[in-house]
């Protein structure tokens, strides 16, 4: 789940590349209708998806089983893609890209209508679900996503109240005493930077609306300088050189590893990763392999706070579509539908529903206590961020730029951090003067 559950959050929060080309682009669009009667459904229908895991070790066919007592005479296949970007991209020349399909970021948002079929109004659909704002196009809807995530510190509440630390950080600097305070009272890595994995790294472009606890973040990087004073781009990138820079993380960063963290985070070995609540699960069955304590495993928001309340922003995963050419689109919706409310999938990877009326995982019930707030961004300017982001090649949603970061931050370059950031709102602004709104 890791890497492919960023980069589908990255796609998510700032759509997309360029459009693919072929027979697919031909199509006017069509739309998915919901079935009125699941006993007369039927059909062979082709489901893709990243979770070569869960193909694996049976976990995708037992849903099917599960999705087969309401449609009897649908019959599921899964094809895990490994490198599913790179290859449904190719498939998309064509019109064979399955029946049921995640909606891949080389697509632009402008043109779901001419690979998927629409799953309804986004005025219908917004009254039941989170993110439709992420797939509409002229006011329909292209695609659903079965989990929310939101970004935030996947930490060792142990190895922090060893450090005397007991409740959230709520400013940076505090974060920073909090981390010295692990430093030097444990024995504890206090902060991980999986540098090495690369794509942890791109985490921290989530920090975007959870800072200023806003809602037109995503707005503000179509129009305003991401890294000007008091931003929440700069607030999140300072965070992270002034963690690096200070000694609190790793002495190599070069030499890290994703997997070896899981288990060394679990066992105490490592405090603090930034990271999302996809990551929950995943270091909770660490523990448990490692014989350490799930219950161990906490999740905190970003130490800022509006009014004196936490905010956290709530994203799509992957979004599921229906392909505009797919013979059988009555079951592949049926499949959207029934994945989305009923397979429990949320629950079996300990993440946000996009019910909005279900209550938060059990994970989450701290950020209820504490009275954070959820927020969702406005997605109308996604495809322009993106635009200018691939126009500028500052690379907000790929490692590149902050593995320099933290490069600078250890000394290994040269410059100062405000020289560094102001680079990028140079290429940034400049390349917006270019892009159309």
């Amino acid at each position: 789940m890791s890497r492919r559950t960023v980069l589908a959050i990255a796609a998510g929060a700032a759509l997309v590349l360029t459009a693919c080309t072929g027979t697919g682009a031909a199509s006017k669009g069509a739309d998915a209708k919901a079935p009125d009667d699941p006993s007369k459904v039927s059909g062979t229908i082709k489901v893709l998806t990243q979770r070569t895991d869960l193909v694996q070790d049976g976990t995708m066919k037992k849903y099917a089983a599960a999705f087969n007592r309401t449609y009897p005479k649908v019959k599921v296949e899964f094809e895990a893609l490994t490198n599913y970007e790179a290859d449904v991209k190719i498939r998309m020349n064509t019109e064979n890209y399955g029946d049921v399909l995640m909606i891949p970021g080389v697509v632009k948002k402008s043109d779901y209508p001419r690979f998927f079929a629409s799953l309804g109004t986004r005025a219908e659909r917004g009254r039941k679900y989170r993110f439709t704002d992420f797939t509409t196009v002229d006011g329909k809807v292209y695609g659903q996503s079965p989990i929310g995530v939101t970004p935030g510190f996947v930490y060792n509440k142990k190895v922090w109240r060893e450090a005397g630390v007991t409740k959230w950080p709520t400013t940076p600097a505090e974060f920073l005493g909090d981390l010295e305070a692990i430093k030097s009272r444990t024995d504890a890595v206090p902060y991980y930077t999986n540098f090495a994995a690369q794509w942890p790294l791109t985490s921290w472009t989530f920090v975007n609306g959870s800072v200023g606890c806003d809602t037109g973040a995503t707005t503000k990087l179509a129009d305003g300088d991401p890294w000007a004073k008091g931003s929440d781009l700069r607030v999140g990138d300072t965070l992270l050189y002034d963690i690096v820079h200070r000694g609190l993380a790793e002495k190599d960063p070069t030499t890290t590893n994703w997997e070896l963290s899981k288990p060394q985070l679990a066992k105490g070995k490592i405090a603090t990763q930034w990271l999302g609540t996809w990551a929950i699960v995943q270091f909770q069955d660490a523990a448990k392999k490692a014989g350490a304590n799930p219950d161990d495993i906490g999740f905190m928001p970003f130490p800022a706070q509006v009014d004196g309340k936490f905010c956290a922003v709530v994203g799509p995963d992957y979004n599921q579509a229906v392909n505009v050419h797919s013979k059988h689109k009555e079951a592949a919706r049926a499949w959207i539908d029934w994945f989305t409310d009923k397979s429990g999938y949320d629950r079996d990877n300990l993440a946000i529903s996009p019910l909005k009326n279900a209550p938060l995982p059990d994970v989450l019930k701290p950020y209820e206590e504490q009275g954070v707030r959820l927020i969702e961004l406005d997605d109308t300017k996604g495809a322009q961020v993106k635009a200018i982001d691939d126009q500028s090649e500052v690379g907000i949603n790929k490692p590149d730029y902050r593995q320099d970061l933290v490069d600078l931050a250890r000394g290994a370059r040269k410059g100062s951090l405000d020289s560094f950031l102001a680079g990028l709102s140079r290429k940034w602004t400049e390349a917006q003067k270019t892009v159309g709104s």
